[in-house]
């Protein structure tokens, strides 16, 4: 079968012109990992939506076009990547490339982009969230953060969980259809540290990583979660080697730029960091939990 000469990302996601998230993040961090990236723009946006007054332009009429021409060609492709859609016909438009791309070796990563802070971002409508249901299904690996969990389970938002709900809740979702489920940003009970666990269905294992807590959010800290993970795993790295180089990435990026004053919105300071995803595997923090998935 035709091999790729380095892996390539068919990353379907938004690209705002300021402001670090989607597309102008996903594609330095992929590309500093030696992995070609062919994005298949949803929308073209001014500045990311949390800036007033953004300018909008829906791509979704010229999705299909640009997947029939990718057809012609008859691109292969070594992972998929969806992140924001921006309505239920993308979504749909989303199911039907992975339907018509995907084989036995094509990884399908979806980062089902709803909401955070226990309420669906502006433009996602609850038939939205019906839709990504679907869309998960077909996933190997998820990466919804704990607002997304409970959309996705259609449960109600609730900021403190424990680890026994963390576990029903992996269990859940990976029923859905993913091998792999991550739920990222779970605040631990001192709030002084966030976590990520992971549950793989294949092996019935759970892995966490953890980080020191910083008062700030950042736009685009998602993205530059889930980019480093399809990276790290197309590079051969297993599950919580590519946990412990995504949690620590992101942590880094978030400390690179907490110090300088002001000017949140335009996210981390990817630049300053990016030559740190060239450095040799350095594990850290990730631990086993000894939860058993009957």
């Amino acid at each position: 079968m035709f091999s790729n000469p380095v892996k390539r990302v068919a990353a379907i996601h938004d690209m705002s012109g300021f402001g670090r998230v989607s597309l102008t993040v996903i594609i330095p961090i992929l590309s500093s990992m030696g992995i070609q990236v062919c994005p298949l723009p949803t929308a073209i946006l001014s500045t990311h939506s949390q800036y007033e007054g953004f300018e909008f332009v829906d791509l979704t009429p010229n999705m299909q076009p640009i997947i029939d021409h990718w057809k012609r060609l008859k691109l292969h492709f070594d992972a998929i990547y969806s992140g924001f859609l921006g309505s239920a016909a993308q979504i749909d438009i989303v199911a039907k490339f992975i339907d018509d791309f995907r084989d036995e070796k094509v990884m399908v990563v979806v980062d089902p982009v709803l909401g955070d802070n226990g309420k669906r971002y502006t433009p996602i409508s609850e038939d939205m969230v019906t839709e990504m249901q679907m869309l998960v299904k077909k996933a190997d690996i998820i990466t919804p953060n704990l607002t997304e969990v409970f959309l996705l389970l259609n449960e109600p938002y609730t900021p403190k969980v424990n680890h026994e709900q963390i576990r029903s809740y992996l269990l859940r979702l990976a029923e859905m259809g993913p091998k792999i489920v991550m739920i990222t940003s779970i605040p631990a009970t001192d709030d002084q540290h966030t976590s990520v666990i992971a549950y793989n269905r294949e092996d019935g294992r759970f892995w966490k990583v953890s980080c020191s807590y910083l008062p700030a959010a950042f736009p685009g800290t998602g993205d530059t979660f889930a980019s480093v993970i399809v990276g790290s795993i197309l590079q051969g790295d297993s599950l919580p080697i590519a946990l412990d180089r995504a949690v620590n990435f992101a942590s880094l990026g978030v400390r690179a730029t907490f110090g300088y004053p002001g000017k949140p919105l335009e996210g981390i300071l990817l630049e300053r960091i990016l030559p740190s995803l060239s450095q040799a595997v350095q594990p850290t923090s990730y631990q086993l939990l000894n939860w058993s998935s009957n």
